[in-house]
């Protein structure tokens, strides 16, 4: 594997939660039981045609996502129509039907979804597109391909974190596929994704990190008690606003946590792990920090002792 591939600190070891309340074991079984049901029933529905209705693709994202027992609350502006390129913080595979919830896309997915049972051949004959994260000379013809694909009107759907984190802490915007915004010339819409217990925790258990397998990820959602799926939608960036990817990923990064900053909930621990400040907000601070002066010696008329300030 290539060291300039995007990873996460987060491991089920350090960042899953040891206590968690969990529903009664008949009815995690069902929950399974409907999840899978639902795949297969989208898989069946697929050679029908590829132009499946927005709103029939709507409505099965949230029935997965409900199924499984998570509730869904989503709040802010309206997705653009037309070509635009959505952007998302990344924790769970519950992630991909949430985004489809707000605005179906095609998928940008690592190739090694493709070997998933059930969802890699459905995210497959979705028209998603894979990109080879450990090729980084295939990353221009992914962009390219983007570009096209927002030219002709498609929303496109990226995690470009380029790899899952806990919940309760983020990675930067990487920002090659921002490229294909300003070269298509169409809007960035920012998305918020963030999951809490009923009470108002922050809940790592839908997170899908590090060397954790699909199965047991799935299983913590469907076995877990009053899980809610919160998808914030700030204003999109316009086209034109930005003339390099590097400002544009910072200001679609900005929008994503700025808006997790500003609705964290009051009812939250104090104990609880803070997520980690954006490389943007760690810069404000140290700009805002007085600068540690080393102790001066002070001229002092002759005949009186230097008092070191």
């Amino acid at each position: 594997m290539s060291v300039w591939l995007p990873s996460a600190p987060c491991t089920p070891g350090t960042c899953l939660e040891r206590t968690r309340p969990v529903t009664a074991l008949p009815r995690a079984v069902g929950r399974l039981l409907a999840v899978t049901a639902l795949l297969l029933a989208g898989t069946a529905l697929l050679p029908v045609g590829r132009r499946i209705p927005a709103d029939a693709v709507r409505w099965w994202c949230r029935a997965v996502v409900r199924v499984s027992g998570v509730r869904v609350r989503v709040s802010g502006a309206a997705v653009p129509t037309g070509g635009v390129l959505l952007v998302a913080n990344h924790i769970s595979w519950l992630d991909i039907p949430l985004l489809a919830a707000v605005r179906p896309a095609r998928m940008l997915a690592k190739s090694e979804i493709r070997r998933w049972p059930v969802a890699g051949w459905l995210t497959a004959r979705s028209g998603a597109l894979f990109i080879e994260r450990d090729r980084l000379r295939a990353l221009p013809d992914t962009v390219a391909r983007i570009a096209d694909a927002l030219r002709g009107g498609t929303a496109v759907a990226v995690f470009p974190e380029g790899s899952t984190w806990c919940g309760r802490a983020q990675g930067h915007f990487r920002r090659a596929v921002f490229q294909a915004a300003l070269d298509a010339g169409v809007p960035v819409q920012p998305v918020r994704l963030r999951y809490r217990v009923s009470g108002g925790e922050a809940s790592t258990a839908p997170a899908f990190i590090g060397d954790d397998s699909l199965l047991a990820s799935v299983w913590r959602v469907v076995s877990a008690r009053g899980l809610v799926a919160e998808v914030g939608v700030p204003e999109p960036v316009a086209p034109g606003c930005h003339t390099d990817r590097r400002a544009l990923a910072a200001t679609a990064q900005a929008r994503v946590w700025g808006e997790h900053t500003a609705e964290r909930h009051p009812a939250e621990p104090s104990g609880e792990s803070a997520p980690f400040p954006s490389q943007a907000a760690r810069d404000v601070v140290r700009s805002r920090r007085p600068r540690r002066r080393p102790p001066l010696l002070a001229p002092q008329p002759p005949g009186v002792s230097a008092r070191v300030r």
